[in-house]
């Protein structure tokens, strides 16, 4: 079980012999006032998660101390202060960090989605920087070779075709190949782990926009994943929890800096609409102002608005806005702890097929497109076709979903509210 940190840090010490009662008294009452009641407009949490790269080092430092260190990065891989891992590994004693390893959009986040990233020397540590989105996305024998253990430090955005995670799953697969530990330090879903939505990946439709039998949002962890993974897989896999996490909290009430995830990416409202605004790929709906909008050709924008604002979903407003000739939402995000992406996109793409004049790509045997391996199944583009409302697509995507979410519970981590599986291998 994870060794807590004992909270009780602050102590009080009063001289008695001194006569400043009537400050002191003062003092300690703004103290209470400050710590019982939260400012205005706090978030639900009032203390700060600490993150698994934290508690790897505070308590379970012992896991790589003598060893030679591998760490899968990029960007987002930094401390609760935002102060870089790789920075802080390096001049962590007792250990020493002999490779990187970068996912999409490279070590520094800036490459644009789908370009190759290339392998380099680092310029500062003078250790390389193997690429797993050129010409491999899985770690190789030469590139695991020099390494005794593997890190993975990631933050992730909660959606199954983001392919950060895709990336975990592939280590895992190299780790269990090469027989080489991999510790995934632990970060929150910055959507929450309760949302829990989309129709279920199909195996026909595996990809590296999707790796594993997952809806679109899956409310999980980078750490609740890998276990989920690695049942099919059986790597040497440590998972560091977090602590102070729970799995009602957004990313808004974890008390850490948000660091752009990707070009695209750049703030939450961006993250937020990933699923809503992203789901049309080669259909003639798209997404425009980093997933704060979505629409198409010849839409009417404010009847697409109507019809969006009446279905009732949670937490987003949308408001008609046109660019050119596509009419179009923009997304408002009211309330993030009620706000379900994954439902809203599908919302979205049977309003909109409803309303305009748009094409379903086809899948061939010897072809998947892209929409079907965003969507998992080529099910949607047929209920799409057949002018399904999004209640009914909804409807028969639930059963699979249910199912999920039943095998989803032996995976998810107690310190997050989950049932008993506590990730750390004692």
């Amino acid at each position: 079980m994870i060794n807590r940190i004992d909270d009780n840090r602050f102590w009080l010490n009063l001289d008695k012999n001194k006569k400043k009662t009537g400050r002191i008294f003062c003092l300690i009452a703004l103290i209470v006032v400050i710590l019982i009641f939260p400012a205005a407009g706090a978030g639900k949490a009032t203390a700060a998660v600490k993150l698994g790269n934290e508690v790897l080092l505070e308590s379970y430092s012992y896991l790589i101390e003598g060893k030679k260190v591998g760490l899968v990065t990029n960007q987002t891989g930094v401390d609760s202060r935002g102060i870089s891992f790789i920075d802080i590994l390096t001049a962590t004693k007792g250990m020493k960090l002999v490779a990187l390893y970068s996912p999409e959009h490279g070590i520094d986040g800036t490459t644009r989605a789908g370009a190759s990233v290339n392998s380099y020397i680092h310029p500062r540590y003078d250790i390389p920087v193997y690429s797993l989105y050129g010409s491999t996305r899985m770690p190789t024998y030469e590139m695991l070779l020099k390494i005794e253990v593997l890190l993975f430090d990631i933050q992730d955005i909660g959606a199954r075709s983001y392919t950060y995670m895709s990336t975990l799953q592939y280590c895992l697969v190299a780790a269990k190949k090469y027989n080489k530990p991999l510790i995934v330090l632990d970060r929150p879903n910055p959507l929450g782990g309760m949302i829990v939505e989309g129709p279920v990946l199909e195996d026909p439709y595996k990809s590296f926009m999707g790796v594993d039998n997952l809806p679109m949002a899956h409310g999980m962890t980078a750490g609740e994943l890998a276990l989920f993974f690695n049942r099919n897989i059986g790597a040497d896999l440590t998972v560091i929890p977090m602590e102070g996490y729970h799995r009602d909290m957004t990313f808004h009430d974890t008390g850490l800096p948000f660091v752009q995830t990707s070009p695209n990416i750049p703030d939450l409202n961006s993250l937020y609409g990933y699923m809503v605004t992203g789901l049309g790929e080669g259909t003639g709906v798209f997404q425009a102002e980093k997933f704060c909008w979505v629409g198409g050709k010849g839409l009417d924008a404010v009847r697409f608005a109507e019809l969006l604002n009446g279905a009732g979903l949670p937490g987003v407003l949308f408001t008609p806005e046109i660019r050119g000739t596509a009419g179009g939402v923009r997304l408002e995000i009211r309330d993030p702890y009620r706000f379900n992406p994954a439902k809203s996109g599908i919302y979205v793409l049977a309003y909109a097929f409803i309303l305009g004049d748009f094409k379903v790509p086809k899948s061939t045997p010897d072809n998947v497109v892209i929409f079907d391996k965003v969507m998992g199944t080529d099910q949607i583009g047929r209920y799409l076709e057949e002018g399904l409302t999004p209640q009914q697509i909804v409807a028969c995507y639930t059963p699979a979903l249910e199912n999920f979410k039943q095998e989803r519970e032996q995976y998810l981590l107690p310190q997050y509210g989950g049932p008993v599986n506590s990730g750390i291998n004692e």
